[in-house]
């Protein structure tokens, strides 16, 4: 009979305790069908015999000394395995049938020489490079061969690597030495081919550095030109983007007051309900106390108290009345300022818009002229702060031709950067308009 898991089993007064690192066989002369029991045994000392088997994980470190490859070189190899007692019925048989009442050392000796056979008879079909640079593939193939053999004995393989391959003839010293002296070998010849072709290709880079420095040159002044027209674009647009950004905070500055001022008187009246209320409020509560402490008095008195209560409290309602409409008004009021100030400013933007787009170009043309002395402004800002400048020429004529050139490319600046014609512009004002910029410009 076989017992599982953890259980008791009891002989007479003795109780035993089976862990499940351990397994109980039980013999006896009883015959008992059905193999496996998963229950409390119970052993009659004068019928059974109790045995035990370790369930527990294995560690074996096989080693082969001096084993012969299959290219004829002697090798010890070393490894380590991790082997266990497989707890299925059928295979735990065969355990108990190979190792029943063998001590862990007999188990292990048993193991360790079956994989030690396998390791050697594998070791005479491979090559030293073989076993020494793949040690997965030939540690999975010693696990493959023995595994079966192993477990016809109720015995499983959870892990076999190899720990370490060496010789006494140091033929994989040798092998290494070998290699290392191709490698040097390899790398004195490169050595000198490289210093050979270096001196070729010497010339040749001197040759494309100086066609390259100068394309870099070329490139480098074409990159010069674009990112000064490149910071003139963004120049111009981080102002277009700045005006627009800066009438938008106004506008909404001025919404944002307007919600303000809203919210504010709000506030006022809803605070002088509160106020009304909680003067309701002890008017009432006056009114209960006057009738709790009077009532008892003459009934003229009460009478006479009772009205002036009422008279009070009436006095009070319509004070609190009146100022709360003069509250209500002055907010209607207010709130009319600001949404006809609102209007105005809506219409007269309205007026804007429909003159610009009657007047088409000749409009953007006045926006472009009333910007244009903020902009020169702007320019000459710096030359503010200049008390002289000296123009160092020989030639008085040629100071006066840079004048004259700096004058005659204005006009296409400015059509460049707002698309507004000076040229057409003077040829249109011609009848005897002038334009007078700001600031005397």
């Amino acid at each position: 009979m076989w017992g599982f898991d953890a259980h008791h089993i009891y002989i007479g007064n003795l109780m035993i305790f089976c862990t499940p690192e351990k397994k109980h066989s039980i013999t006896s002369c009883c015959h008992c069908p059905g193999g496996g029991l998963n229950m409390p045994i119970f052993i009659l000392y004068f019928l059974h015999v109790l045995h035990r088997i370790t369930l527990e994980i294995m560690t074996l470190q096989p080693k082969c000394e001096d084993v012969e490859t299959a290219e004829g070189v002697a090798i010890t190899v070393t490894g380590v395995a991790q082997v266990k007692v497989m707890v299925d019925n059928e295979l735990l048989g065969y355990a108990c049938e190979q190792f029943l009442g063998k001590s862990v050392m007999e188990i292990k000796s048993v193991i360790l020489q079956t994989l030690e056979g396998h390791l050697r008879s594998i070791l005479g079909t491979l090559t030293v490079e073989q076993i020494y640079q793949d040690r997965d593939r030939f540690a999975a193939l010693v696990r493959e061969v023995a595994a079966p053999d192993v477990g016809r004995m109720g015995i499983e393989i959870l892990s076999f690597t190899i720990k370490d391959v060496y010789d006494k003839v140091e033929y994989l010293s040798s092998l290494g030495k070998s290699q290392t002296a191709a490698v040097q070998r390899d790398a004195d010849i490169g050595v000198a081919e490289a210093e050979r072709d270096a001196g070729i290709r010497e010339a040749e880079c001197k040759k494309e550095m100086m066609d390259i420095k100068f394309q870099a040159d070329t490139k480098m002044a074409d990159s010069k030109r674009g990112l000064e027209m490149q910071k003139a674009a963004f120049n111009q647009e981080v102002n277009t983007k700045k005006a627009e950004a800066q009438l938008a905070y106004e506008l909404q500055a001025a919404k944002e007051q307007q919600k303000i001022r809203l919210e504010e008187i709000e506030i006022e009246v809803v605070q002088r309900k509160k106020q009304i209320t909680i003067e309701e409020k002890e008017i009432d509560r006056t009114e209960k106390e006057l009738i709790a402490t009077v009532k008892r008095p003459a009934e003229s008195e009460a009478y006479k108290m009772q009205q002036l209560a009422e008279g009070q409290k009436m006095k009070k309602v319509l004070t609190a009345q009146a100022e709360a409409e003069k509250i209500r008004r002055i907010g209607e009021a207010e709130a009319g300022s600001i949404e006809a100030i609102g209007k105005a400013e809506a219409e007269k933007m309205r007026l804007k818009a429909e003159a610009y787009q009657h007047y088409g170009e000749a409009a953007k043309t006045a926006l472009v002229l009333e910007a244009l002395p903020k902009i020169a402004g702007k320019v000459a800002a710096p030359l503010a702060q200049t008390n002289e400048i000296v123009i160092l020429s020989g030639d008085g004529s040629r100071v006066t031709g840079e004048v004259n050139r700096l004058l005659a490319e204005l006009p296409v600046s400015v059509n460049a950067l707002t698309g507004v014609d000076l040229m057409k512009v003077r040829g249109g004002e011609e009848g005897g308009g002038t334009f007078t910029f700001q600031g005397g410009q």
